[in-house]
């Protein structure tokens, strides 16, 4: 329903940079607003445009007024620059559910700038006034007085209303329920870093990112989680961290189903697509700052203990602009350290460092795993995975090809370099084991090809024979490894 109510004061005003103001007379009964108000004035402006912002107000009998709905911006042009040939515009107010109430005015005010947007850059002079015979119209409801006394439409928006705080109830309750369910430990690996159970995930243009992938990383281990570019690393690392969610399978934190938001996340530091540090700021600010971005207790941060492990020293108090690419590294190590989590996840942690940083990168991590904590890292550097990591995790394709120790994707025989205390007893020895190649000397020790023979063995019957044995180093390295496997899946 469309209600006309009349504007006073139709003669045209020259306002500099202020505001014009229309006033209704006021209403004799209660009306209820319910939609957009209109109305049209009359613009003049030398320069044939003009920008303005139109409001609407609720006034009182002693002169106090209400803002309904905001201010709706006009940017006018083809104006006429003469005040006494100027065209009705049409203004259409924000929409508004608003009662009058009897004795109430409403005030159309046109002014040339507002809160949110800057004044006129050079001084404007607008013609502002109302056509003759002009009206808002004012969309209306009515409805007949309940028991409540409160008109029908009150009553159906109270129930709209309710229905609403129904549905937040259901949705709250529902996210309340599945995090209740998510909380729930599995017993059996309460004390296991992480387990990923059959997980996979597809996007949905049909890539398939991670296919039914399982492994665990346990507590005091340095995992290394291996694979070619476009293996699925990454996305795995991610949906650990519960940044992105499994199409299938589940994820498990000390015991607890990984989910958005889940409090186990808090056991976990992460280092994941670069430092995201501020270089304006000192090391020092940039934890601070970080550790308050939780919202957990500062006195949880143990930030002294986390700088100790990182090496960084007094650097710390520096501009993080001055750093090096290894010292940037080493602080953002020491910021997923903060609160000193138990699973430590770091994707490619030695990227665009020299091999000195590397090396002392490595020596961070083992002191970190050495004060009990775990380690997972995603690494294409596979010689630095080889001295580093405990454990490594291959994939390809998005799928699982090897899972276990070092020692054990190298293998057990092939070729080896032993350190003896008696080179010329050894290789007596070793030439009496049948399948077992002597080949050239090493200037370190014995080389000598296994051919599937055990290490242990080899080591038991030397030591056994008392000949010191020193050192058993593999020649075959983990890129051998790797590349072997991966082309084995390949084929």
């Amino acid at each position: 329903m469309q209600r006309a109510v009349a504007l006073g004061g139709g003669a045209l005003l020259d306002i500099p940079g202020q505001s014009a103001f229309f006033s209704t007379e006021p209403v004799a009964g209660r009306t209820d607003i319910v939609g957009a108000v209109r109305g049209q004035v009359l613009v003049a402006s030398p320069t044939g445009e003009a920008v303005l912002f139109a409001k609407l107000y609720d006034t009182t009998e002693n002169g106090s007024s209400t803002l309904l709905g905001g201010a709706a911006p006009l940017r006018l042009s083809g104006l006429s620059a003469d005040a006494a040939s100027a065209e009705p515009v049409e203004i259409t107010l924000p929409p508004v559910v608003h009662r009058l109430e009897a004795g109430h005015s409403l005030a159309l005010v046109l002014s040339t700038t507002d809160q949110g947007y800057s004044s006129p850059v050079e001084p404007q002079v607008y013609g502002l006034g109302l056509p003759s015979g002009a009206a808002l119209t004012v969309p209306t409801v009515t409805g007949s007085v309940r028991a409540g006394g409160e008109p029908a439409w009150v009553l159906f928006a109270g129930i709209v209303g309710g229905l609403g705080l129904l549905l937040t109830g259901i949705v709250i309750w529902w996210g309340r329920r599945n995090r209740a369910r998510a909380s729930v430990v599995d017993p059996e690996i309460a004390d296991v870093p992480l387990v990923v159970r059959g997980v996979s995930k597809t996007y949905p243009d049909g890539l398939k990112a991670v296919q039914d992938l399982s492994f665990a990383v346990r507590h005091g281990q340095v995992v290394g989680l291996l694979g070619p570019n476009g293996a699925g690393k990454t996305t795995a690392l991610r949906m650990a961290m519960g940044l992105i969610r499994p199409t299938e399978g589940e994820i498990r934190v000390f015991g607890h189903k990984v989910t958005f938001g889940a409090p186990v996340l808090s056991r976990i530091g992460a280092f994941v697509e670069g430092t995201g540090l501020l270089p304006h700021l000192s090391g020092t600010d940039n934890l601070d700052l970080y550790w308050a971005a939780t919202g957990r207790p500062a006195a949880d941060s143990h930030i002294e203990e986390a700088l100790q492990i990182a090496g960084l020293g007094t650097a710390i108090h520096k501009r993080v602009k001055t750093y090096s690419q290894g010292m940037r590294q080493r602080l953002a190590l020491a910021q997923a350290m903060l609160g000193l989590p138990d699973l430590l996840v770091l994707d490619e942690p030695t990227n665009g460092l020299d091999p000195p940083q590397i090396r002392e990168m490595r020596d961070v991590l083992h002191r970190y795993v050495e004060a009990g904590r775990t380690v997972l890292i995603s690494s294409h550097m596979l010689a630095e995975v080889e001295q580093t990591c405990t454990h490594v995790v291959v994939m390809h394709h998005g799928k699982l090809i090897a899972e276990g120790s070092v020692e054990e994707i190298i293998g057990t025989g092939g070729a080896v370099l032993l350190g003896v205390d008696d080179e010329a007893g050894a290789r007596a020895l070793l030439s009496s084991i049948e399948g077992i190649r002597q080949l050239e000397d090493d200037e370190d020790g014995l080389l000598v090809d296994l051919n599937g023979y055990p290490r242990r063995d080899v080591v038991d019957r030397l030591v056994s024979a008392g000949i010191g044995v020193e050192r058993v180093i593999p020649r075959r390295r983990l890129e051998d490894a790797f590349i072997s496997l991966v082309e084995e899946d390949r084929s």
